[in-house]
Protein backbone atom coordinates (compact mmCIF):
# COMPACT_ATOMS: atom_id res chain seq x y z
CA UNK A 1 0.00 0.00 0.00
CA UNK A 2 2.87 2.19 0.90
CA UNK A 3 3.98 2.58 -3.12
CA UNK A 4 0.36 3.62 -4.48
CA UNK A 5 0.47 6.82 -1.92
CA UNK A 6 2.18 9.27 -4.03
CA UNK A 7 1.25 12.84 -4.25
CA UNK A 8 -0.13 15.21 -6.98
CA UNK A 9 1.36 18.43 -7.32
CA UNK A 10 -1.53 20.84 -7.99
CA UNK A 11 1.38 23.52 -8.39
CA UNK A 12 -1.08 25.61 -10.26
CA UNK A 13 -2.82 25.74 -6.81
CA UNK A 14 0.06 26.61 -4.57
CA UNK A 15 3.34 26.24 -6.24
CA UNK A 16 5.42 29.45 -6.76
CA UNK A 17 3.67 32.34 -8.64
CA UNK A 18 5.32 31.75 -11.93
CA UNK A 19 3.18 28.74 -12.61
CA UNK A 20 0.04 30.09 -10.89
CA UNK A 21 -0.68 33.03 -13.72
CA UNK A 22 -3.52 32.05 -16.09
CA UNK A 23 -2.22 31.97 -19.56
CA UNK A 24 -3.07 32.09 -23.06
CA UNK A 25 -3.34 28.02 -23.90
CA UNK A 26 -1.04 26.01 -26.01
CA UNK A 27 -3.30 25.25 -28.89
CA UNK A 28 -3.91 29.48 -29.61
CA UNK A 29 -0.20 29.47 -29.90
CA UNK A 30 -0.20 26.26 -32.41
CA UNK A 31 -3.13 27.41 -34.11
CA UNK A 32 -1.44 31.52 -34.88
CA UNK A 33 1.81 29.79 -35.68
CA UNK A 34 4.03 32.25 -32.82
CA UNK A 35 6.58 30.66 -30.90
CA UNK A 36 5.60 29.90 -27.19
CA UNK A 37 7.14 31.97 -24.40
CA UNK A 38 8.41 29.86 -21.69
CA UNK A 39 5.66 30.72 -19.41
CA UNK A 40 3.49 29.76 -21.91
CA UNK A 41 4.95 26.76 -22.79
CA UNK A 42 4.79 25.81 -18.98
CA UNK A 43 1.82 26.24 -18.67
CA UNK A 44 0.38 24.05 -21.74
CA UNK A 45 2.52 21.32 -20.03
CA UNK A 46 0.36 22.33 -16.92
CA UNK A 47 -2.86 21.76 -19.31
CA UNK A 48 -1.30 18.66 -20.73
CA UNK A 49 -0.96 16.68 -17.21
CA UNK A 50 -4.86 17.68 -16.36
CA UNK A 51 -5.85 16.51 -19.66
CA UNK A 52 -4.12 13.22 -19.49
CA UNK A 53 -1.74 14.21 -22.34
CA UNK A 54 1.14 12.70 -21.14
CA UNK A 55 3.79 12.90 -24.21
CA UNK A 56 2.32 16.73 -24.71
CA UNK A 57 3.31 17.60 -21.48
CA UNK A 58 6.71 16.53 -21.38
CA UNK A 59 7.15 18.10 -25.01
CA UNK A 60 5.91 21.41 -23.27
CA UNK A 61 7.76 21.40 -20.22
CA UNK A 62 11.22 20.30 -22.14
CA UNK A 63 10.57 22.87 -24.73
CA UNK A 64 10.04 25.65 -21.60
CA UNK A 65 13.32 24.26 -19.62
CA UNK A 66 15.33 24.11 -23.00
CA UNK A 67 14.68 28.18 -23.00
CA UNK A 68 14.89 28.66 -19.27
CA UNK A 69 15.56 26.17 -16.33
CA UNK A 70 13.04 26.83 -13.63
CA UNK A 71 12.30 24.96 -11.10
CA UNK A 72 8.34 24.54 -11.49
CA UNK A 73 8.61 23.52 -15.31
CA UNK A 74 11.24 20.45 -13.89
CA UNK A 75 8.47 20.01 -11.43
CA UNK A 76 6.05 19.28 -14.30
CA UNK A 77 8.81 17.11 -16.08
CA UNK A 78 9.10 14.85 -13.16
CA UNK A 79 5.10 14.54 -13.18
CA UNK A 80 4.91 14.09 -16.64
CA UNK A 81 7.87 10.94 -16.70
CA UNK A 82 6.56 9.70 -13.65
CA UNK A 83 2.98 8.77 -15.61
CA UNK A 84 5.33 7.53 -18.89
CA UNK A 85 6.63 4.98 -16.40
CA UNK A 86 10.36 6.95 -17.31
CA UNK A 87 12.07 6.48 -13.69
CA UNK A 88 15.20 8.07 -14.68
CA UNK A 89 13.67 11.22 -16.14
CA UNK A 90 11.85 11.45 -12.69
CA UNK A 91 14.61 11.65 -10.69
CA UNK A 92 16.53 14.07 -12.75
CA UNK A 93 13.79 16.38 -12.96
CA UNK A 94 13.12 16.54 -9.42
CA UNK A 95 16.20 16.23 -7.63
CA UNK A 96 16.68 19.26 -10.01
CA UNK A 97 13.27 20.70 -9.04
CA UNK A 98 14.26 20.66 -5.32
CA UNK A 99 18.12 22.10 -5.89
CA UNK A 100 16.12 25.12 -7.36
CA UNK A 101 13.23 25.41 -5.25
CA UNK A 102 15.86 25.15 -2.10
CA UNK A 103 18.52 27.43 -3.83
CA UNK A 104 15.48 30.02 -4.71
CA UNK A 105 14.26 30.02 -0.65
CA UNK A 106 11.17 28.56 -1.69
CA UNK A 107 11.24 26.04 1.80
CA UNK A 108 7.46 24.46 1.29
CA UNK A 109 7.97 23.78 -2.14
CA UNK A 110 11.59 22.11 -1.43
CA UNK A 111 9.89 19.74 1.18
CA UNK A 112 7.08 18.95 -1.46
CA UNK A 113 9.29 17.66 -3.98
CA UNK A 114 11.71 15.97 -0.76
CA UNK A 115 8.60 14.17 0.27
CA UNK A 116 7.69 13.10 -3.58
CA UNK A 117 11.42 11.71 -4.09
CA UNK A 118 10.86 9.56 -1.15
CA UNK A 119 7.56 7.91 -2.51
CA UNK A 120 9.80 7.80 -5.77
CA UNK A 121 12.85 6.02 -4.12
CA UNK A 122 10.49 2.92 -2.57
CA UNK A 123 8.11 2.57 -5.73
CA UNK A 124 10.65 2.57 -8.47
CA UNK A 125 13.66 1.42 -6.51
CA UNK A 126 12.70 -0.34 -2.94
CA UNK A 127 15.35 1.80 -1.36
CA UNK A 128 13.31 2.52 2.38
CA UNK A 129 16.74 3.98 3.92
CA UNK A 130 17.19 6.48 0.95
CA UNK A 131 13.15 6.78 0.93
CA UNK A 132 13.41 7.60 4.90
CA UNK A 133 16.70 9.95 4.31
CA UNK A 134 14.10 12.06 1.95
CA UNK A 135 11.49 12.19 4.35
CA UNK A 136 13.69 13.65 7.16
CA UNK A 137 14.84 16.19 4.73
CA UNK A 138 10.99 17.01 4.03
CA UNK A 139 10.71 17.22 8.01
CA UNK A 140 13.84 19.53 7.85
CA UNK A 141 12.61 22.06 6.05
CA UNK A 142 8.86 22.33 7.03
CA UNK A 143 9.73 22.02 10.87
CA UNK A 144 10.60 26.23 11.31
CA UNK A 145 7.46 26.65 8.27
CA UNK A 146 3.83 28.16 8.93
CA UNK A 147 1.44 25.27 7.93
CA UNK A 148 0.67 24.80 4.41
CA UNK A 149 0.05 22.04 1.68
CA UNK A 150 3.48 20.93 2.28
CA UNK A 151 2.70 19.49 5.38
CA UNK A 152 -0.49 17.87 4.05
CA UNK A 153 1.73 16.08 1.48
CA UNK A 154 4.56 14.99 4.04
CA UNK A 155 1.52 13.04 6.25
CA UNK A 156 0.10 11.36 3.24
CA UNK A 157 3.26 10.05 2.04
CA UNK A 158 4.00 9.32 5.52
CA UNK A 159 0.44 7.62 6.62
CA UNK A 160 0.69 5.63 2.85
CA UNK A 161 4.25 4.24 4.59
CA UNK A 162 2.90 2.99 7.63
CA UNK A 163 -1.02 2.19 7.04
CA UNK A 164 -0.43 -1.26 6.95
CA UNK A 165 1.37 -1.92 10.00
CA UNK A 166 -0.04 0.77 12.21
CA UNK A 167 -3.26 1.88 10.67
CA UNK A 168 -4.33 4.11 13.40
CA UNK A 169 -1.39 6.62 13.39
CA UNK A 170 -2.34 6.16 9.23
CA UNK A 171 -5.78 7.38 9.79
CA UNK A 172 -4.78 10.37 11.95
CA UNK A 173 -2.03 11.81 9.26
CA UNK A 174 -4.84 11.05 6.81
CA UNK A 175 -7.37 12.90 8.76
CA UNK A 176 -4.50 15.94 8.75
CA UNK A 177 -4.19 15.71 5.13
CA UNK A 178 -8.07 16.09 4.58
CA UNK A 179 -8.02 19.38 6.81
CA UNK A 180 -4.65 21.10 5.27
CA UNK A 181 -6.14 20.05 1.80
CA UNK A 182 -9.69 21.99 2.64
CA UNK A 183 -8.15 24.84 4.24
CA UNK A 184 -5.94 25.36 1.48
CA UNK A 185 -7.95 24.19 -1.63
CA UNK A 186 -6.24 21.66 -3.09
CA UNK A 187 -8.88 18.55 -3.79
CA UNK A 188 -6.33 16.27 -4.89
CA UNK A 189 -4.72 16.02 -1.13
CA UNK A 190 -7.99 15.95 0.03
CA UNK A 191 -9.01 13.01 -2.11
CA UNK A 192 -5.88 11.21 -1.57
CA UNK A 193 -6.08 11.52 2.04
CA UNK A 194 -9.71 10.50 2.11
CA UNK A 195 -9.19 7.31 0.00
CA UNK A 196 -5.79 6.49 2.54
CA UNK A 197 -7.90 7.43 5.67
CA UNK A 198 -11.04 5.23 4.06
CA UNK A 199 -8.42 2.10 3.79
CA UNK A 200 -7.08 2.53 7.55
CA UNK A 201 -10.51 2.63 9.08
CA UNK A 202 -10.75 -0.36 7.04
CA UNK A 203 -7.84 -2.18 7.98
CA UNK A 204 -9.21 -0.75 11.99
CA UNK A 205 -12.59 -3.00 11.67
CA UNK A 206 -14.85 0.25 11.01
CA UNK A 207 -15.90 -0.56 7.57
CA UNK A 208 -18.91 1.70 7.17
CA UNK A 209 -16.89 4.58 7.82
CA UNK A 210 -13.97 3.04 5.92
CA UNK A 211 -15.73 2.04 2.53
CA UNK A 212 -18.08 5.73 3.11
CA UNK A 213 -14.44 7.41 2.92
CA UNK A 214 -13.23 5.68 -0.21
CA UNK A 215 -16.22 6.01 -1.92
CA UNK A 216 -16.08 9.84 -1.17
CA UNK A 217 -12.71 9.76 -2.76
CA UNK A 218 -13.09 8.34 -5.30
CA UNK A 219 -16.48 10.25 -6.02
CA UNK A 220 -14.28 13.17 -5.53
CA UNK A 221 -11.75 11.88 -8.63
CA UNK A 222 -13.94 11.40 -11.09
CA UNK A 223 -16.03 14.72 -9.72
CA UNK A 224 -13.61 16.81 -12.79
CA UNK A 225 -12.00 18.67 -9.07
CA UNK A 226 -8.47 17.11 -9.51
CA UNK A 227 -6.17 18.74 -11.98
CA UNK A 228 -3.92 15.88 -12.25
CA UNK A 229 -5.70 13.03 -13.72
CA UNK A 230 -3.49 10.14 -11.93
CA UNK A 231 -5.09 10.99 -8.78
CA UNK A 232 -8.12 8.81 -10.11
CA UNK A 233 -5.93 5.64 -10.42
CA UNK A 234 -5.04 6.50 -6.68
CA UNK A 235 -8.55 6.62 -5.54
CA UNK A 236 -9.42 3.71 -7.46
CA UNK A 237 -6.03 1.63 -6.33
CA UNK A 238 -7.23 2.79 -2.62
CA UNK A 239 -10.97 1.31 -2.84
CA UNK A 240 -9.98 -1.99 -4.55
CA UNK A 241 -7.19 -2.83 -2.07
CA UNK A 242 -9.94 -2.25 0.70
CA UNK A 243 -12.85 -4.09 -0.88
CA UNK A 244 -10.06 -6.86 -1.69
CA UNK A 245 -9.69 -7.57 2.27
CA UNK A 246 -13.50 -7.65 2.37
CA UNK A 247 -14.39 -9.05 -0.60
CA UNK A 248 -16.46 -6.24 -1.64
CA UNK A 249 -16.32 -7.10 -4.91
CA UNK A 250 -19.36 -5.47 -5.82
CA UNK A 251 -18.08 -1.91 -4.69
CA UNK A 252 -14.92 -2.50 -6.42
CA UNK A 253 -17.03 -3.53 -9.91
CA UNK A 254 -18.88 -0.57 -9.81
CA UNK A 255 -16.63 2.09 -9.44
CA UNK A 256 -14.13 0.47 -11.73
CA UNK A 257 -16.44 0.72 -14.19
CA UNK A 258 -16.80 3.87 -13.58
CA UNK A 259 -13.76 4.92 -13.68
CA UNK A 260 -13.47 3.28 -17.18
CA UNK A 261 -16.16 5.72 -18.48
CA UNK A 262 -14.01 8.56 -17.03
CA UNK A 263 -11.57 7.61 -18.89
CA UNK A 264 -12.88 6.68 -21.93
CA UNK A 265 -15.03 9.99 -22.53
CA UNK A 266 -11.24 11.97 -21.37
CA UNK A 267 -9.35 9.95 -23.78
CA UNK A 268 -6.79 9.05 -21.76
CA UNK A 269 -5.25 5.51 -20.02
CA UNK A 270 -4.01 5.82 -16.48
CA UNK A 271 -0.46 4.65 -16.08
CA UNK A 272 -0.88 2.67 -12.77
CA UNK A 273 0.76 -0.69 -13.25
CA UNK A 274 -0.07 -1.86 -10.22
CA UNK A 275 -3.78 -0.65 -10.11
CA UNK A 276 -4.24 -2.65 -13.03
CA UNK A 277 -2.65 -5.56 -10.93
CA UNK A 278 -5.46 -4.89 -8.33
CA UNK A 279 -8.37 -4.24 -10.66
CA UNK A 280 -7.40 -8.26 -12.01
CA UNK A 281 -8.45 -9.27 -9.11
CA UNK A 282 -11.84 -8.47 -9.32
CA UNK A 283 -11.96 -9.80 -12.64
CA UNK A 284 -10.82 -13.01 -11.23
CA UNK A 285 -13.40 -13.79 -9.00
CA UNK A 286 -16.11 -12.53 -11.42
CA UNK A 287 -15.34 -15.39 -13.62
CA UNK A 288 -13.47 -12.87 -16.39
CA UNK A 289 -10.08 -15.00 -16.10
CA UNK A 290 -8.98 -14.10 -19.87
CA UNK A 291 -9.28 -10.52 -19.42
CA UNK A 292 -7.95 -10.73 -15.77
CA UNK A 293 -4.69 -12.43 -17.21
CA UNK A 294 -4.16 -9.68 -19.98
CA UNK A 295 -4.44 -7.31 -17.13
CA UNK A 296 -1.99 -9.17 -14.78
CA UNK A 297 0.39 -9.41 -17.87
CA UNK A 298 0.34 -5.92 -18.91
CA UNK A 299 0.80 -5.39 -15.16
CA UNK A 300 3.62 -7.32 -14.73
CA UNK A 301 5.40 -5.95 -18.28
CA UNK A 302 4.90 -2.24 -16.86
CA UNK A 303 6.47 -2.70 -13.41
CA UNK A 304 9.44 -5.37 -14.65
CA UNK A 305 10.29 -2.14 -16.45
CA UNK A 306 9.99 0.62 -14.55
CA UNK A 307 8.56 -0.65 -10.87
CA UNK A 308 10.35 -3.64 -10.12
CA UNK A 309 9.88 -3.49 -7.05
CA UNK A 310 5.71 -3.89 -7.01
CA UNK A 311 6.25 -6.96 -9.12
CA UNK A 312 4.87 -9.22 -6.86
CA UNK A 313 1.35 -7.26 -6.70
CA UNK A 314 1.20 -8.59 -10.60
CA UNK A 315 2.72 -11.96 -9.45
CA UNK A 316 0.88 -13.14 -6.86
CA UNK A 317 -2.55 -12.29 -8.37
CA UNK A 318 -1.89 -14.19 -11.38
CA UNK A 319 -0.30 -17.36 -9.23
CA UNK A 320 -3.70 -16.94 -7.70
CA UNK A 321 -5.19 -17.09 -10.99
CA UNK A 322 -3.08 -20.28 -11.67
CA UNK A 323 -4.13 -22.04 -9.24
CA UNK A 324 -7.90 -21.85 -9.71
CA UNK A 325 -6.87 -22.91 -13.30
CA UNK A 326 -5.63 -26.05 -11.92
CA UNK A 327 -2.10 -25.28 -13.36
CA UNK A 328 -0.35 -25.86 -9.59
CA UNK A 329 2.86 -25.95 -10.64
CA UNK A 330 3.08 -22.61 -12.44
CA UNK A 331 1.17 -21.27 -9.40
CA UNK A 332 3.87 -22.43 -6.77
CA UNK A 333 6.67 -20.74 -8.59
CA UNK A 334 4.89 -17.79 -9.12
CA UNK A 335 4.21 -17.70 -5.37
CA UNK A 336 7.71 -18.36 -4.54
CA UNK A 337 8.46 -15.28 -6.71
CA UNK A 338 6.46 -13.37 -4.36
CA UNK A 339 8.34 -14.08 -1.00
CA UNK A 340 6.94 -11.49 1.38
CA UNK A 341 3.78 -11.10 0.18
CA UNK A 342 1.21 -11.89 2.40
CA UNK A 343 -1.59 -12.68 0.13
CA UNK A 344 1.49 -15.28 -0.94
CA UNK A 345 0.67 -16.91 2.17
CA UNK A 346 -3.02 -17.19 1.77
CA UNK A 347 -2.56 -18.58 -1.31
CA UNK A 348 0.20 -21.21 -0.85
CA UNK A 349 -2.34 -22.63 1.95
CA UNK A 350 -4.88 -22.54 -0.83
CA UNK A 351 -2.98 -24.19 -2.89
CA UNK A 352 -1.33 -26.94 0.18
CA UNK A 353 -5.12 -27.78 0.79
CA UNK A 354 -5.81 -28.06 -3.01
CA UNK A 355 -3.03 -30.74 -3.21
CA UNK A 356 -3.98 -32.73 0.70
CA UNK A 357 -1.79 -30.92 2.55
CA UNK A 358 -3.42 -29.57 5.65
CA UNK A 359 -0.51 -29.46 7.86
CA UNK A 360 1.52 -27.02 5.58
CA UNK A 361 -1.78 -25.26 4.84
CA UNK A 362 -2.18 -24.81 8.48
CA UNK A 363 1.14 -23.70 9.24
CA UNK A 364 1.00 -21.27 6.16
CA UNK A 365 -2.33 -19.91 7.38
CA UNK A 366 -0.64 -19.55 10.63
CA UNK A 367 2.33 -17.13 9.29
CA UNK A 368 -0.03 -14.92 7.65
CA UNK A 369 -2.01 -14.15 11.01
CA UNK A 370 1.09 -13.51 12.97
CA UNK A 371 1.88 -11.08 10.42
CA UNK A 372 -1.45 -9.44 11.57
CA UNK A 373 -1.60 -9.92 15.42
CA UNK A 374 -4.48 -7.75 16.05
CA UNK A 375 -7.17 -9.68 15.86
CA UNK A 376 -9.50 -6.51 14.79
CA UNK A 377 -7.58 -6.34 11.42
CA UNK A 378 -10.05 -7.14 8.53
CA UNK A 379 -7.23 -8.53 6.79
CA UNK A 380 -6.83 -11.72 9.13
CA UNK A 381 -10.59 -13.21 7.59
CA UNK A 382 -8.32 -14.69 4.31
CA UNK A 383 -5.87 -16.12 7.03
CA UNK A 384 -8.49 -17.69 9.20
CA UNK A 385 -10.59 -19.50 6.50
CA UNK A 386 -7.49 -21.02 5.42
CA UNK A 387 -7.00 -22.18 8.60
CA UNK A 388 -10.81 -23.76 9.67
CA UNK A 389 -10.46 -25.80 6.73
CA UNK A 390 -6.80 -26.91 7.26
CA UNK A 391 -7.59 -27.79 10.93
CA UNK A 392 -11.03 -29.38 10.23
CA UNK A 393 -9.00 -31.66 7.47
CA UNK A 394 -6.29 -32.40 10.22
CA UNK A 395 -9.22 -33.23 13.31
CA UNK A 396 -8.34 -29.91 15.07
CA UNK A 397 -11.88 -29.28 15.73
CA UNK A 398 -11.56 -26.32 18.83
CA UNK A 399 -8.78 -24.86 16.62
CA UNK A 400 -11.09 -24.81 13.70
CA UNK A 401 -13.79 -23.45 15.61
CA UNK A 402 -12.04 -20.83 17.20
CA UNK A 403 -10.73 -19.28 13.77
CA UNK A 404 -14.32 -20.12 12.92
CA UNK A 405 -15.37 -18.14 15.73
CA UNK A 406 -13.14 -15.08 14.78
CA UNK A 407 -13.77 -15.02 11.50
CA UNK A 408 -17.95 -14.72 11.93
CA UNK A 409 -17.13 -12.03 13.91
CA UNK A 410 -14.78 -9.86 11.34
CA UNK A 411 -17.70 -11.00 8.64
CA UNK A 412 -20.36 -10.03 11.08
CA UNK A 413 -18.69 -6.25 10.58
CA UNK A 414 -18.17 -6.53 6.95
CA UNK A 415 -21.65 -7.95 6.12
CA UNK A 416 -20.13 -8.48 2.32
CA UNK A 417 -21.53 -11.34 0.60
CA UNK A 418 -18.65 -12.95 -0.12
CA UNK A 419 -17.37 -12.73 3.57
CA UNK A 420 -20.31 -13.83 5.02
CA UNK A 421 -20.28 -17.29 2.34
CA UNK A 422 -16.75 -17.79 3.20
CA UNK A 423 -17.88 -18.04 6.85
CA UNK A 424 -20.65 -20.76 5.52
CA UNK A 425 -18.31 -22.41 3.96
CA UNK A 426 -15.44 -22.98 6.23
CA UNK A 427 -18.38 -23.78 8.77
CA UNK A 428 -19.58 -26.58 6.66
CA UNK A 429 -16.16 -27.74 6.07
CA UNK A 430 -16.15 -28.13 10.02
CA UNK A 431 -19.59 -29.84 10.11
CA UNK A 432 -18.46 -32.55 7.17
CA UNK A 433 -15.30 -33.28 9.27
CA UNK A 434 -17.24 -34.36 12.08
CA UNK A 435 -20.00 -36.58 10.38
CA UNK A 436 -22.72 -33.52 10.70
CA UNK A 437 -23.08 -33.55 6.90
CA UNK A 438 -26.85 -32.38 7.21
CA UNK A 439 -25.83 -29.06 8.96
CA UNK A 440 -23.06 -29.04 6.64
CA UNK A 441 -25.73 -29.22 3.64
CA UNK A 442 -27.90 -26.23 4.74
CA UNK A 443 -24.48 -24.25 5.56
CA UNK A 444 -23.03 -24.87 2.03
CA UNK A 445 -26.88 -24.43 0.64
CA UNK A 446 -27.30 -20.89 2.12
CA UNK A 447 -23.14 -19.97 0.63
CA UNK A 448 -24.46 -20.96 -2.89
CA UNK A 449 -27.37 -18.74 -2.94
CA UNK A 450 -25.09 -15.66 -1.82
CA UNK A 451 -21.92 -16.45 -4.41
CA UNK A 452 -24.28 -16.79 -6.88
CA UNK A 453 -25.80 -13.88 -6.13
CA UNK A 454 -22.82 -11.78 -6.36
CA UNK A 455 -21.30 -13.06 -9.35
CA UNK A 456 -18.66 -15.61 -8.34
CA UNK A 457 -18.65 -18.59 -10.64
CA UNK A 458 -15.49 -20.42 -9.49
CA UNK A 459 -16.58 -20.08 -6.08
CA UNK A 460 -20.02 -21.27 -6.10
CA UNK A 461 -18.74 -23.93 -8.40
CA UNK A 462 -16.48 -25.07 -5.81
CA UNK A 463 -19.38 -24.79 -3.15
CA UNK A 464 -21.51 -27.45 -4.85
CA UNK A 465 -18.87 -29.77 -5.63
CA UNK A 466 -18.53 -29.56 -1.42
CA UNK A 467 -22.13 -29.55 -0.86
CA UNK A 468 -22.41 -32.80 -3.14
CA UNK A 469 -19.76 -34.62 -0.95
CA UNK A 470 -22.54 -33.80 1.66
CA UNK A 471 -25.50 -35.58 -0.01
CA UNK A 472 -23.32 -37.99 -1.04
CA UNK A 473 -22.60 -38.51 2.48
CA UNK A 474 -26.28 -38.48 3.41
CA UNK A 475 -27.14 -41.01 0.72
CA UNK A 476 -28.98 -38.43 -1.38
CA UNK A 477 -27.43 -39.68 -4.56
CA UNK A 478 -29.53 -38.10 -7.30
CA UNK A 479 -29.85 -34.43 -5.77
CA UNK A 480 -25.75 -34.95 -5.48
CA UNK A 481 -25.02 -35.86 -8.97
CA UNK A 482 -27.23 -32.63 -9.86
CA UNK A 483 -24.91 -30.71 -7.91
CA UNK A 484 -22.00 -32.18 -9.43
CA UNK A 485 -23.23 -31.87 -13.23
CA UNK A 486 -23.86 -28.02 -12.57
CA UNK A 487 -20.43 -27.74 -11.27
CA UNK A 488 -18.67 -29.47 -14.14
CA UNK A 489 -20.28 -27.37 -16.54
CA UNK A 490 -19.53 -23.82 -14.91
CA UNK A 491 -15.46 -25.35 -14.38
CA UNK A 492 -15.28 -26.48 -18.12
CA UNK A 493 -16.27 -22.85 -19.14
CA UNK A 494 -14.00 -21.43 -17.05
CA UNK A 495 -11.35 -23.77 -17.94
CA UNK A 496 -10.73 -24.98 -14.33
CA UNK A 497 -9.10 -27.77 -15.29
CA UNK A 498 -7.92 -29.47 -11.34
CA UNK A 499 -11.49 -28.95 -10.05
CA UNK A 500 -13.06 -30.00 -13.33
CA UNK A 501 -11.03 -33.22 -12.51
CA UNK A 502 -12.49 -33.22 -9.12
CA UNK A 503 -16.20 -33.22 -10.45
CA UNK A 504 -15.12 -35.63 -13.05
CA UNK A 505 -13.93 -38.55 -9.70
CA UNK A 506 -16.96 -37.52 -8.02
CA UNK A 507 -19.67 -37.92 -10.83
CA UNK A 508 -17.74 -41.59 -11.20
CA UNK A 509 -17.79 -42.10 -7.42
CA UNK A 510 -21.35 -41.43 -7.64
CA UNK A 511 -21.64 -43.47 -10.67
CA UNK A 512 -20.92 -46.81 -8.54
CA UNK A 513 -20.60 -45.61 -4.60
CA UNK A 514 -20.90 -47.67 -1.46
CA UNK A 515 -24.38 -49.19 -0.63
CA UNK A 516 -26.35 -47.02 1.80
CA UNK A 517 -25.34 -48.10 5.50
CA UNK A 518 -27.96 -47.70 8.42
CA UNK A 519 -26.05 -47.39 11.25
CA UNK A 520 -28.87 -48.39 13.47
CA UNK A 521 -28.77 -52.02 12.05
CA UNK A 522 -25.12 -52.48 13.04
CA UNK A 523 -24.75 -54.99 15.56
CA UNK A 524 -21.50 -55.65 17.55
CA UNK A 525 -18.05 -53.48 16.93
CA UNK A 526 -19.51 -52.11 13.92
CA UNK A 527 -21.85 -50.11 15.99
CA UNK A 528 -18.92 -48.20 17.28
CA UNK A 529 -18.32 -46.83 13.44
CA UNK A 530 -19.47 -43.64 12.33
CA UNK A 531 -21.47 -43.23 8.91
CA UNK A 532 -18.22 -42.10 7.48
CA UNK A 533 -16.35 -44.85 8.91
CA UNK A 534 -18.27 -47.39 7.51
CA UNK A 535 -17.91 -45.69 4.28
CA UNK A 536 -13.91 -45.68 4.69
CA UNK A 537 -14.23 -50.32 5.92
CA UNK A 538 -16.54 -50.98 3.06
CA UNK A 539 -13.74 -49.04 0.23
CA UNK A 540 -10.91 -51.31 2.35
CA UNK A 541 -12.97 -54.17 2.07
CA UNK A 542 -12.72 -53.63 -1.70
CA UNK A 543 -8.98 -53.31 -1.51
CA UNK A 544 -8.49 -49.67 -2.42
CA UNK A 545 -6.06 -47.40 -1.01
CA UNK A 546 -6.14 -44.28 1.25
CA UNK A 547 -5.12 -42.18 -2.08
CA UNK A 548 -7.95 -44.41 -3.88
CA UNK A 549 -10.38 -43.75 -1.13
CA UNK A 550 -9.11 -40.04 -0.93
CA UNK A 551 -10.67 -39.61 -4.29
CA UNK A 552 -13.31 -41.40 -4.41
CA UNK A 553 -14.91 -40.06 -0.73
CA UNK A 554 -12.95 -36.40 -1.79
CA UNK A 555 -11.07 -36.68 1.14
CA UNK A 556 -7.50 -35.81 1.86
CA UNK A 557 -5.24 -38.72 2.63
CA UNK A 558 -4.50 -37.58 5.86
CA UNK A 559 -8.15 -37.52 6.43
CA UNK A 560 -8.61 -41.12 5.20
CA UNK A 561 -5.56 -42.21 7.45
CA UNK A 562 -7.22 -40.62 10.12
CA UNK A 563 -10.58 -42.51 9.73
CA UNK A 564 -8.89 -46.05 8.95
CA UNK A 565 -6.90 -45.68 12.24
CA UNK A 566 -9.95 -44.70 14.24
CA UNK A 567 -11.54 -47.87 12.86
CA UNK A 568 -8.81 -50.05 13.68
CA UNK A 569 -9.35 -49.35 16.77
CA UNK A 570 -12.83 -49.26 17.28
CA UNK A 571 -12.99 -52.29 15.81
CA UNK A 572 -10.17 -54.30 17.76
CA UNK A 573 -8.25 -56.11 14.73
CA UNK A 574 -4.71 -55.52 14.13
CA UNK A 575 -4.56 -54.64 10.35
CA UNK A 576 -6.61 -53.70 7.22
CA UNK A 577 -6.75 -57.19 6.08
CA UNK A 578 -8.84 -58.19 9.88
CA UNK A 579 -10.96 -55.01 9.00
CA UNK A 580 -12.01 -56.48 5.53
CA UNK A 581 -12.78 -59.73 6.59
CA UNK A 582 -14.95 -58.42 9.67
CA UNK A 583 -16.80 -56.56 6.55
CA UNK A 584 -17.29 -58.91 4.31
CA UNK A 585 -18.78 -61.22 7.23
CA UNK A 586 -21.23 -58.23 7.74
CA UNK A 587 -21.97 -57.86 4.30
CA UNK A 588 -20.18 -54.71 4.13
CA UNK A 589 -17.83 -54.73 0.54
Amino acid sequence: MALIGTFSPSVRRWASAGVRGCCAGWKTFVQMGEQPTVVNAQQAGWDALAAGDWHRARVCFERALAAEETAEALEGLGWAAYCLDDDPLTFHARERAFDLYRSQGEVGAAARVAAWLAADWLEFRGKPAVANGWLRRAHRLLEDEEPGPGHGWLAVHEASIIVDENPVEARRLAEQAVEVGRRFGVPELEMVGLGLGGVALVSEGDLAAGMGRLDEAVAAALSGEAELLVCVAWACCYLIAACEQVRDYDRAGEWCERVGEFCERHGIALPLSVCKAKYAGVLTWQGRWQEAEDELRSAADGLAASRPPLIGDALVRLAELRRRQGRHDEAEDLFKQCEGKPLALVGRAALALDRGRPGEAAELAERFLRGFADRNRTERAAGLEMAVRAYAALGEFDRARGALDELDELASRGRTRPLRAAVLSARAAVFAATGDHDAARCSLEDAIDLLAACGAPFETAWARLDLAASLQALGRHEPARREVETARGALRALGAVSALARAEAMLGALGATCPVLHLDAMEGPLAQLSRRELEVLGLVAQGLTNHDIAERLVLSEHTVHRHVTNMLRKLGVPSRAAAASLAARHGIA
